[in-house]
């Protein structure tokens, strides 16, 4: 099961957090089409945010077709964003991981391997003229 972290002081929303995290959980492969999200008062009591804030989050997910709500259930997820080369035993995902243990261990923070990452993206976007349908949307949505 997932467990939601909330980050006060990064400036996003609790609620896009969850959404953030759920989705990346999704296309990781932690979670898988079936599987039950937590209670909204589960996340009210791991977290300590209002349960108004967990319901958002899980609302917009559902109006997205990750997840749907059963009432008296539960939520459940509906839709797996995952990709190949993302399962937690893919060679790529152990070279990304033996890569993060580098550049931490040289000092750098979170939000300094993030921006290093999202460096080489938006470079190899830029070079590669991504053509990529999903890109083509993100790029006009920056722009």
């Amino acid at each position: 099961m997932i467990e939601y972290r909330i980050d006060r002081g990064s400036g996003v929303p609790a609620y896009v957090q969850i959404v953030e995290q759920t989705e990346r959980a999704l296309r990781m492969g932690t979670l898988q089409v079936g599987d039950k999200l937590p209670t909204a008062r589960e996340v009210v009591e791991a977290t300590a945010i209002n349960p108004n804030t967990v319901l958002r989050a899980y609302r917009d997910m559902e109006q997205a077709g990750l997840v749907e709500l059963r009432r008296g259930l539960g939520t459940f997820v509906t839709r797996s964003l995952a990709r190949p080369g993302a399962e937690n035993d893919s060679p790529l995902r152990r070279e990304v991981t033996d890569w993060v243990t580098r550049a931490r261990a040289t000092g750098l923070e979170r939000a300094d391997v993030l921006a290093l990452v999202t460096a080489a993206l938006d470079a190899y976007d830029n070079e590669h003229d991504s053509t990529r349908p999903g890109d083509r949307e993100r790029k006009k949505e920056d722009a």
